[in-house]
């Protein structure tokens, strides 16, 4: 039972370093959940751990992942390993390679889920063992399992399939797509569990698994990545905005009104129980920001945009731009009501407008605002400058932005960089971050941390 425990233990540890908030609290509800079901039953165990740790939808591949690393389906072949014809070593060969194609091609088609279950643990072992390997390097690799096996080059016969049971193109399609990307992440599963027998769970939890959408970098996301991201801002949104309602509220109170207290207070003899408050005048920023969309950069810029829009109500007035060399404003595209993907979509095609000569320019571009939206900022104007302070060597214009922070409320600088890369290269970090605060916003969680100090 120890080792249950130190397990259970490690796996909250693991499950903490990867992004998810799980609180003492949550830990002892989940042993005392886990004290009280069958631990033989798998799934189960899976699902009370889930309802006691899982916050949010987004963060249940992560819980997923990390659930299978510590607490596997199976420990190297499986107990029936056994019991297959050929129970010595799996061999390679390009009669296998065939023989395992065509059992995959008759599983997919069918869409039987045991049997793509043991051929995806069979797939490893045949066409990923890499054994004789360096310190270091795993003995496993879904990646040359998948290439040898080349499950997407058997879409076209589940297609085929599909579509003699009376589906449509588009839906058999689809169809065969899901079928083939479900059974190429058993694979990815199976050679992560294999890794983690041969390395411990903590290593696979360390290098292998990719923190929760939250806390995964901006710069580094996927297009799958930036589809979830895109997704979540705004359930993060509301959050925010719910919390930041309640909290004005809180504070919502004025200074104490002497006169309405004194005279409330006649009832109770001279006693003031009750205390009465001028009412609080509501005072709100204005907001503008000005934005890199160069590069990588730009998605870091379009997911704080979309996010700062999603808040304007919060702001007495919004402004954004973006630049590349030259500066477009763009605060058009955020029109009420409209889709994410839509305004995503334009901001990306805007891109052309925000650049002359194509290569980032911030004292261009900060030049350029100065001159042409200086009128955008006064003494309620809250600015954000969104970028990797990145100028390919060029002209800085560090007192433009220290005569356009002097005309601000506040400013702040977010950079989606790590700050270890701050002043490497052509990085300019430093030198304006001793004008405008620069903060460092890699992830949804650093960045709703900083809207939520913003508002």
């Amino acid at each position: 039972m120890s080792g249950l425990l130190e397990r259970h233990v490690r796996f909250l540890e693991a499950l903490r370093k990867a992004g998810l908030p799980v609180s003492l609290a949550e830990d002892l509800d989940a042993v005392a959940a886990l004290s009280a079901l069958p631990w033989q039953e798998r799934d189960t165990v899976r699902t009370a751990y889930a309802a006691t740790v899982v916050k949010r939808q987004s963060q249940r591949p992560t819980f997923d992942t990390l659930f299978d690393v510590w607490f596997p389906a199976l420990v190297g072949e499986g107990a029936g390993s056994a019991d297959r014809e050929d129970s010595g070593p799996v061999r390679d060969g390009a009669d296998a390679l065939t023989e395992h194609r065509e059992r995959l091609a008759r599983a997919l088609e069918s869409d039987d889920a045991e049997e793509l279950a043991r051929l995806a643990v069979e797939a490893v072992s045949r066409f990923g063992a890499m054994p004789g390997r360096g310190p270091g390097l795993s003995s496993w690799s879904a990646y040359t399992a998948l290439q040898r096996v080349s499950p997407g080059d058997l879409v076209g016969r589940i297609v085929a399939a599909l579509l003699a049971q009376g589906l449509t193109e588009e839906e058999a399609e689809r169809g065969g797509a899901r079928r083939v990307a479900a059974w190429t992440r058993q694979v990815e599963d199976d050679a992560r569990r294999r890794i983690a027998e041969e390395k411990g769970p903590g290593h696979v939890a360390d290098v292998v698994v990719k923190p929760s959408i939250e806390r995964l970098d901006f710069l580094t996301a996927r297009r799958a990545d930036l589809e979830l991201m895109r997704r979540e801002i705004q359930p993060l949104a509301r959050r925010l905005a719910t919390r930041l309602t309640q909290e004005h509220r809180a504070r919502g109170r004025g200074p104490l009104d002497v006169r309405r207290t004194v005279r409330a207070s006649m009832s109770t003899g001279g006693v003031p129980f009750t205390t009465h408050h001028r009412p609080k005048r509501p005072h709100r920023n204005e907001l503008v920001v000005l934005c890199d969309v160069s590069g990588s950069v730009a998605q870091f810029a379009q997911f704080t945009l979309l996010l700062v829009f999603a808040l304007r109500d919060q702001f007495q007035k919004v402004r954004a731009f973006t630049f590349v060399d030259e500066v477009h404003e763009v605060t058009h595209h955020f029109r009420p009501g409209a889709d994410v993907a839509d305004v995503m979509a334009d901001l990306a095609a805007s891109t052309a407008h925000a650049a002359r000569w194509g290569r980032t320019n911030y004292g261009r571009a900060l030049t350029r605002f100065a001159e042409l939206h200086g009128d955008a900022l006064g003494p309620k104007t809250a600015l954000i400058v969104l970028g990797d302070a990145r100028s390919n060597h060029s002209d800085l214009a560090l007192e433009t932005l220290r005569s356009i922070e002097r005309d601000t409320r506040h400013a702040w600088w977010l950079n989606p960089e790590h700050r270890r890369h701050w002043d490497t290269g052509d990085s300019a970090g430093s030198r304006y971050a001793e004008i405008v605060p620069m903060v460092e916003c890699r992830n949804l969680t650093q960045l709703s941390a900083f809207v939520e100090q913003l508002v």
